[in-house]
C-alpha cells in the first residue's frame, strides 16, 4: 500500500527566532494556525480520497516549531490527530512533526509518546557552527546531536532537515553536514536549497550585494552528491526542494527553486555514472539498458545528458530492462 503525509501547517507558532531565511507563511501558504476543529475537518475530508487511492498517511505537523507552541494548543492538535489514527487505522498510521533541535527535552518526548507520535524531524539546516550563527538559528550543532540522540533513544523515527546555500555556506560545509547526519543515523532526510524571499534578512543581504547563494548548476552538482551519499548510507531523502507554491514564486528574489529539482539531480547522477562506465568500457557507441521509469533521467532535461556525452565523444541508444537501474554495453 502506498504511503504519504497529510500535512497540517502551523506557521511561525512557537518559534521565538526569525532566522535570516524564514518566511513560513510564504513557504507553507498558511496564514493562521489551524484550530483543532479545522484540523479534524481536513483529516475527515481526506479519508475517502486516501481509501480511493489505497493509500495510508501519517498526519504531519509542519511549518513551524511544533514542540515550541503553546502547550495546551499543541496537545489539542495531538489529541485530534491521535483520535483519527485510532478511529481510522486503515487510513492513518502515524503522526510526525517538525521542530527545532533546542525544543526537544524529556518532557516534550513524554507528551509526543503519549499521543502516538511516530517521527520527529529536526530543522538542523547545517552542522557548521558559523553558518548557524550567521543565519541567526539560535542553536548549535551540539544541540542537534543531543536532540537526535534523545529522539532515537525514545524509539521515534528521526528525520533531519538541511539547507544548502545559506549565508556563509560552502559546498564542503554541506558535505560535512551530510556526513554528520549519517553518523547520527537519521532515518530520513530532507534537503532544501535556499530560496531567498522578499521580507527576510537574506533578502536584504542579497539585494545589498552582500550575500551570494549557490547557482542552480552548483546546487544540482552538490545535491546529486548528497543524494549519492545518503543512498549509499541507505537513508531515504524524502524531499529535495520546496513544494511548488505561488506565494514563494511571487516573493522569490533569488536562490534555487525548480519544480523538478530532484529529477535534475538524479539525471546528473546518471550522467556521472554513464560517463564513468563508458570511459571504463571503451569505445564510442553504446547500448544503455534501464527500467522505463529511468529513461527521462538518463536522457536528461532537454536531452542534456545526450548532448554532454556527445561532447565527450559518446553516443548511445536506450533499451528497456525492467528492474535495471543502469547497464551499459558496447553497440555491435
Amino acid at each position: 500500500m502506498k504511503q504519504t503525509n497529510i500535512s497540517v501547517f502551523v506557521p511561525h507558532n512557537g518559534c521565538p527566532h526569525r532566522c535570516t531565511f524564514c518566511d513560513q507563511r510564504s513557504i507553507s501558504g498558511a496564514q493562521k494556525p489551524p484550530s483543532p476543529e479545522e484540523t479534524a475537518a481536513m483529516l475527515e475530508s481526506q479519508i475517502p480520497v486516501l481509501r480511493k487511492h489505497e493509500t495510508r498517511a501519517e498526519i504531519a505537523f509542519f511549518g513551524g516549531s511544533f514542540t515550541g507552541i503553546e502547550r495546551g494548543y499543541m496537545i489539542s492538535l495531538l489529541e485530534t490527530a491521535h483520535r483519527f489514527v485510532q478511529d481510522y487505522p486503515d487510513v492513518y498510521n502515524g503522526i510526525r512533526c517538525s521542530t527545532r533541535p533546542d525544543f526537544i527535552d524529556d518532557g516534550i518526548l513524554d507528551i509526543l509518546s503519549e499521543y502516538g507520535m511516530t517521527a520527529v524531524e529536526l530543522g538542523a539546516q547545517s552542522m557548521n557552527a558559523e553558518v548557524l550563527r550567521l543565519n541567526e538559528r539560535g542553536h548549535t550543532p551540539e544541540d542537534v546531536e543531543k536532540a537526535a540522540g534523545m529522539i532515537k533513544k525514545r524509539g521515534f523515527s528521526l528525520g533531519l532537515q538541511m539547507m544548502t546555500g545559506l549565508y556563509g555556506d560552502k559546498p564542503e560545509y554541506c558535505i560535512d553536514t551530510a556526513k554528520r547526519f549519517i553518523e547520527l543515523k537519521a532515518d530520513t532526510v530532507r534537503i532544501y536549497p535556499t530560496v531567498i524571499l522578499e521580507g527576510t534578512k537574506l533578502g536584504e543581504l542579497y539585494k545589498g550585494g552582500i550575500y551570494r547563494t549557490f547557482t542552480q548548476e552548483e546546487t544540482v552538482d552538490l545535491c546529486a552528491r548528497l543524494l549519492r551519499m545518503f543512498g549509499e548510507a541507505e537513508i531515504p531523502v524524502i524531499r529535495l526542494g520546496l513544494h511548488a507554491s505561488r506565494d514563494v514564486e511571487e516573493k522569490m528574489l533569488g536562490g534555487v527553486y525548480h519544480p523538478a529539482l530532484r529529477e535534475l539531480c538524479e539525471s546528473r547522477m546518471f550522467f556521472e555514472d554513464m560517463s564513468a562506465e563508458m570511459k571504463r568500457t571503451g569505445g564510442t557507441d553504446f547500448i544503455v539498458y534501464t527500467d522505463p521509469a529511468n529513461i527521462s533521467r538518463i536522457t536528461g532535461q532537454k536531452k542534456e545528458n545526450r548532448t554532454r556525452l556527445a561532447g565527450l565523444g559518446y553516443r548511445f541508444e536506450i533499451k528497456t530492462e525492467k528492474g535495471t537501474r543502469l547497464r551499459i554495453e558496447n553497440a555491435l
